[in-house]
């Protein structure tokens, strides 16, 4: 089993640019309505759906409304991205910290309003 989560929005452009710009994803598939994003290694895709386009179902036509959802990635060395993002001028929404539960996290926006924690675990945080 494999999992895609999609995203419904407006800013296709916007956001390809975010994640390939900031975060280091790659196209996989695009058209003038979708587009499908993986992240570095590809192990992992993202998709971004036009609202209301008339190749799809009522259930795919409404936005998202920018509330009520995140993604989390995992990365080997999140001082080092967080380094990185910070010195691009990205907006930290949390700033680089370590939890009482052992992960150090941060946390940034893309332009759809989806909230993105980049978090190295901690090797008790796993288990």
């Amino acid at each position: 089993m494999k999992l895609n989560a999609g995203i419904i929005t407006q800013k296709l452009a916007e956001t390809k640019a975010f994640y390939l710009d900031h975060l280091g994803f790659g196209v996989t598939f695009e058209n003038e309505f979708y587009l499908l994003l993986h992240t570095p290694g590809k192990q992992s895709e993202l998709s971004f759906l036009l609202p209301h386009h008339p190749s799809q179902q009522p259930l795919f036509q409404q936005p998202f409304q920018g509330q009520g959802m995140y993604l989390t990635i995992e990365v080997d060395a999140v001082d080092e991205w967080y380094k990185k993002l910070k010195d691009k001028g990205l907006d930290m929404k949390i700033d680089l910290r370590d939890e009482p539960w052992g992960d150090r996290h941060f946390a940034i926006e893309d332009p759809n309003g989806i909230g993105i924690d980049i978090v190295t675990y901690s090797p008790s945080s796993q288990s």
